[in-house]
């Protein structure tokens, strides 16, 4: 067996525990409903060989009846053990994808925030739906029919051969020449097979690219560019998935024509030996119809195994997602705090999201608990880096955070995520009630309280303006701006009420008298609250306890806004420059 298989046999393995039993039960049936197949020949040989015998005579009617009677029972309790292993086979196979669908969805939870920063969103979803269907739907098809050929091939040459040697010699050869050109066919659908899987990924990844930026892409005038594109992955796909239909396609004719050319030479091979004495008219009989079982299962399995080649290319990208490395575990570790002060303390912090390139510099700074740091500097210079390492999405290379003097790296990442609200730049709003959406995943808050928040916000009123108000679902129905969702977002994170806060560009998409209010409300709301702002606005952070002016992932100056401008450094230049583009 190839390594490859047996590697995705070994990956499988955690998978298909349980299904032992129901799997040989499923065999057993198959190595039945075989035996009642290969049966039926040898009983139409007895019927034809009475037959022929009372020509010159008299024909045994009953004997014959009995025959036909049995005959047509075996093949109805034939009929039902198929359908019976059947169902056992089709229902192993989808419990085997639910498991795998559950294992993805527990994987992805567990996966850093470095893979999805490598891999783009279409392929991710590319290996977690249609791999997955596309896996299960060639098992469904394929493995009942594999096995079941196989065991029925095995039963069909013993039967063969327990009946007439020679004519088994020459059905066989006369079958086996279609079958010369299997292998290069199977090794071919393989390839075309796995260029499939990677190109129908690519077309999702640009589908879902292009869908989630058709703003930019129409106000740019690139639709036709876009279209171009598009057409371009559309033509590989199509390729990859012709070329492996038509090779696979090529199958069914090839073992077509095996079958009759077959059947003829048995023809002429019996008539030849029946001339001679070596065989009756019911041997002949019954050797048509064995070519006819031979072949079969032949040509089943070579389709079988072309289309578990799919279901190996397909399955091959699912198990490769789910052996990514995954973040520590870190259910062993005890809960640090009761309650938490908010005193954050960078001490020499080193990092680079690769081992060669070191974007974070000796970083080190204090934040006292209830102070509002503000965080600012040109964009690539490291500052939502430092949020993403507060928040343990990274792991840091060096140094140490500390909240209230713990190590957040002896801490239990749920515990740090639940020290935080947080806001991001890009907003996230899920398909439910505006309720919902604001309370997301929090427990005992009251309408008043999501009102209130509202209210702080300034964005109540806008509510109530909705048709259901706060029970309004947020769907393609009802049209939001991008200002308005960052003030839900905003309003989630007050609802949280942790003591720690990170504001990440959060006033970036709102008007300026907007960007008042929210100010004038998240000044009244830090209180007593540590608050970590990015900010590009300068003005809007005139009031933070601390500014670190951060550059190359480095702190070149650090102090109050007074201080700072004080020095006519940097951050100086910064401001100022800031206050003449408003000014112009």
């Amino acid at each position: 067996m190839p390594k490859e298989k047996q590697s995705l046999l070994k990956q499988a393995r955690p998978y298909i525990k349980g299904f032992r039993l129901p799997f040989l039960l499923a065999v057993a049936g198959s190595v039945l409903a075989g035996y009642i197949t290969v049966w039926g020949p040898r009983q139409l040989k007895r019927i034809t060989d009475i037959i022929t015998e009372g020509i010159l005579s008299q024909v045994d009617l009953d004997a014959v009846n009995q025959i036909a009677l049995f005959l047509a029972l075996l093949y109805g309790a034939g009929s039902l053990i198929n359908y019976l292993q059947a169902y056992t086979m089709t229902t192993i196979i989808q419990r085997f994808s639910e498991r795998l669908r559950t294992a993805i969805a527990e994987k992805i939870n567990r996966l850093p925030l470095r893979y999805f920063d490598s891999h783009s969103q279409g392929d991710t979803l590319s290996r977690v739906t249609n791999d997955v269907d596309t896996g299960a739907q060639a098992l469904s098809q394929s493995l009942q029919t594999v096995i079941s050929s196989a065991i029925l091939l095995l039963l069909t040459l013993f039967s063969m051969f327990m009946m007439n040697v020679t004519l088994s010699i020459v059905s066989i050869l006369s079958v086996l020449v279609g079958f010369i050109f299997l292998p290069l066919i199977m090794g071919k659908a393989q390839t075309f097979f796995g260029e499939q899987q990677k190109n129908l990924a690519a077309i999702n990844g640009y589908i879902e690219e292009s869908y989630s930026g058709h703003n930019v892409v129409t106000s740019y005038n690139a639709t036709t560019q876009a279209k171009e594109e598009f057409t371009r992955l559309n033509k590989e796909l199509h390729g990859s998935i012709w070329k492996s239909q038509f090779i696979s396609g090529i199958m069914m004719p090839l073992m077509i024509f095996t079958g009759n050319f077959g059947y003829v030479v048995v023809i002429i091979a019996g008539a030849m030996l029946a001339i001679n004495g070596h065989a009756t008219i019911g041997t002949i009989v019954a050797f048509m119809i064995f070519v006819r079982t031979f072949s079969q299962p032949l040509s089943q399995m070579a389709q079988g195994l072309t289309t578990l080649q799919s279901a190996q290319a397909a399955m091959g990208r699912v198990f490769e997602f789910l052996a990514e490395p995954e973040m520590e575990d870190d259910s062993h570790k005890e809960q640090a705090f009761s309650t938490i002060k908010g005193q954050v303390d960078f001490q020499d912090v080193f990092f680079g999201y690769s081992k060669d390139r070191t974007i974070i510099h000796d970083f080190s700074a204090q934040a006292q608990a209830g102070q509002k740091i503000a965080i600012v500097g040109p964009t690539g210079a490291g500052k939502t880096t430092i949020v993403n390492l507060l928040m343990k999405f990274y792991e840091i290379d060096r140094g140490a955070i500390k909240i209230d003097g713990v190590n957040i790296k002896d801490m239990k990442r749920s515990e740090v995520h639940d020290a935080f609200s947080m806001v991001l730049q890009d907003t996230w709003l899920f398909e439910g009630s505006i309720r919902d959406n604001l309370i997301y995943n929090q427990k005992n808050i009251s309408d008043e309280e999501v009102v209130a928040a509202a209210k702080a916000v300034g964005v109540h009123h806008f509510i109530m303006t909705l048709p259901q108000a706060y029970d309004t679902v947020l769907d393609d129905r009802v049209s939001l701006s991008v200002g308005q969702k960052q003030l839900l977002t905003i309003a989630r994170a007050l609802l949280k009420d942790a003591p720690l806060l990170i504001l990440d560009e959060a006033t970036s998409s709102v008007d300026t008298r907007t960007e008042e209010l929210i100010q004038k409300a998240m000044d009244r709301l830090m209180q007593g609250r540590t608050s970590f702002v990015i900010a590009h606005r300068l003005s809007t952070i005139k009031n933070a306890d601390l500014i670190l002016v951060m550059r190359d992932g480095n702190i070149i100056e650090q102090g109050n806004h007074e201080e700072l401008m004080a020095r006519d450094g940097f951050y100086a230049d910064l401001y100022n420059s800031q206050f003449v583009e408003e000014a112009e």
